[in-house]
């Protein structure tokens, strides 16, 4: 007998759960529980424990959440641990705006000097606000973007590929929107003239976001909307990124991180186009670096590291993973721009 305790560990990248019976029991998962935007993983027609991306919010939404005192905790303690590391600005990819509301407060009262771009969570009460609110900006918060996945990550299987997964026969990943969904959604923020920043791991998922991309922003110019690590491109998908409005925000260090296995997920060939930074670079002309914490670590120094090297920190592999695709040091790395990321011209 186990313990009637129920327990639910989320992947770092938070994209898989894994749940004793007990947390399925409490969210109410069953074999005949439908999965959309993502997997209930069964064996034998029993159930695993394993969640992959929306199915996760069954489970989500029975645990307690944090409270007002734990999360302003929280925020003082990564305001410390990121001055340390000498970072007085940070991006916040996805935030509710409860959060971003005490996140104001703490500015105002002098508690949290730290300036934070903040990204909008794509959640319905969150929209609805902000979109009709316009962009919100003060000396130490900005609030003009909003934060969407189209799939899952790579590791857990949950990318959405053109082709099957090489490491398991007939299985695409998914997409964790609707499609009209998503195209709608981006003509509503590029209609309030807000960003929009979309996580797109897999071929699939980057042809869609890119192609809805070039075709909500036709005619319009600087609107700087990102493809968040842009991670698996093939075809000629590359070209999209000549266009103008669209960034590739990409995190190096999910290379090194990825390295080991990556090729395992996708073969030879398509991995010649994951990772591929140099290449987005030159057909973009830019590209926004960040860290990706907390799922990496804080440190920025360890991205440039890996952008550049395209090793791990013990050295590995000594000749550089795709070192093809490493980018250089250069005096053309200008500034920190707060739309884009830190941007090489």
């Amino acid at each position: 007998m186990y313990p009637y305790v129920p327990v639910a560990l989320t992947r770092i990248d938070g994209h898989a759960m894994l749940c004793n019976q007990a947390a399925l029991d409490l969210a109410q998962i069953s074999n005949s529980t439908a999965a959309s935007g993502g997997e209930i993983i069964q064996e034998n027609g029993k159930l695993t424990g394993i969640l992959i991306d929306n199915p996760m919010e069954f489970v989500e939404a029975v645990f307690p959440k944090p409270t007002k005192a734990q999360q302003i905790e929280a925020l003082l303690d990564a305001q410390t641990f990121c001055a340390n590391l000498g970072l007085t600005t940070v991006s916040d990819a996805g935030l509710d705006k409860q959060v971003i509301e005490l996140i104001d407060s703490l500015q105002q009262a002098g508690r949290l000097d730290m300036r934070v771009y903040a990204m909008v969570s794509n959640k319905k009460e969150n929209l609805d606000y902000y979109l009709e609110q316009g962009k919100i900006k003060t000396e130490r918060l900005n609030v003009q973007s909003v934060k969407v996945y189209a799939d899952g990550a790579l590791g857990s299987r949950g990318a959405a590929l053109k082709t099957p997964y090489s490491d398991q026969h007939d299985h695409f990943g998914a997409m964790v929107i609707g499609t009209q969904t998503y195209r709608d959604l981006a003509n509503r923020i590029a209609k309030a003239g807000y960003q929009m920043n979309t996580h797109a791991i897999g071929d699939s998922a980057n042809r869609f976001v890119l192609q809805t991309y070039e075709k909500t922003l036709k005619g319009e110019s600087n609107r700087r909307w990102r493809v968040e690590h842009a991670q698996v491109i093939t075809d000629n998908d590359f070209e999209y990124f000549t266009n103008e409005n669209i960034i590739p925000s990409i995190q190096p260090t999910h290379a090194t991180s990825d390295m080991y296995w990556a090729e395992d997920r996708v073969g030879s060939e398509r991995v010649k186009g994951a990772y591929a930074y140099k290449t987005l670079l030159e057909k973009s002309g830019r590209v926004a670096l960040g860290t990706d914490f907390p799922v990496e670590q804080v440190n920025p120094f360890l991205t440039f590291y890996a952008a550049v090297a395209r090793k791990d920190v013990k050295g590995f592999p000594e000749e550089g993973f795709q070192k093809e695709n490493g980018l250089t040091v250069s005096r053309n790395f200008k500034r920190y721009d707060p739309l884009g990321g830190l941007c090489q011209f």
